[in-house]
């Protein structure tokens, strides 16, 4: 069975958000569950659109010692499936949305999955 798309390919969001993760070593963009997820090798590390509710939110995996932080900012919630696994999400509201904070948690979550080698051709850029 095939999902529904949850948010187009080519909305200006989901371009950003492309833009910043493919800037990481090793990257493929993967569509699964009807939304684009963007992969270090095999591992994902962004999720677009936590679910057909919030289409315009992404799901990152923070560290362990973040993880609690962001849960005191109203902006950041634990999303369907993968929020029992420490991933968290947070809705995007152009032009709200921090893009600085926003590649801040992308690396994070890049970093959290990444492979060494991943991890040490990232840091030499």
């Amino acid at each position: 069975m095939e999902h529904p798309l949850v948010i187009d390919p080519a909305d200006p969001f989901v371009e950003r958000v492309r833009e910043i993760c493919m800037a990481f070593p090793e990257v493929a963009e993967v569509v699964a569950w009807g939304r684009p997820t963007f992969r270090a090798g095999k591992k994902i590390f962004v999720v677009m659109s936590s679910s057909m509710d919030r289409p315009y939110s992404i799901v990152v995996k923070p560290g362990e010692d973040e993880r609690l932080a962001y849960l005191q900012d109203e902006r950041f919630f634990s999303p369907p499936y993968w929020g029992s696994a420490g991933w968290l999400a947070i809705d995007i509201d152009d032009p709200q949305t921090d893009w600085t904070e926003l590649s801040e948690l992308i690396d994070t979550s890049y970093r959290q999955v990444a492979l060494q080698r991943q991890l040490k051709a990232l840091d030499s850029q």
